[in-house]
């Protein structure tokens, strides 16, 4: 078994106030710890791996194929391999949560962009 702690992730800055960092890789799914500061965002992109996540604190409007969704503290999303999607954190608030990809997401793959 491994063990990964969210206070252990060593976040990298991958958009200006936006940071990611792993958790845990396994042969079928990757998993990321998430930070969003107030008024950053997360550019839209896509990419082949399908999404899952959580936020654990704050909020966050997620951009969907164009379409806005609030994300609260407690909810869970998805976000499927090849839509398009990124985020803004339009609160006074830092928001944070976690995130599942699969298949597993290498860390240069995300550290380029995609």
């Amino acid at each position: 078994m491994d063990r990964a702690r969210t206070a252990d992730v060593d976040l990298e800055e991958v958009a200006e106030g936006v940071a990611l960092g792993d958790l845990s890789t396994g042969d079928r799914a990757s998993m990321m710890y998430w930070r969003v500061e107030p008024g950053a965002t997360l550019p839209v992109h896509e990419h082949e791996h399908e999404q899952i996540g959580y936020v654990l604190e704050g909020s966050l409007t997620a951009i969907v194929d164009g379409e806005e969704v609030t994300l609260e503290e407690g909810d869970a999303y998805r976000f499927p391999s090849g839509v398009s999607h990124g985020a803004e954190n339009r609160s006074d608030e830092p928001t944070v949560g976690i995130g599942v990809l699969s298949p597993p997401r290498d860390e240069p793959d995300w550290r380029e962009g995609n």
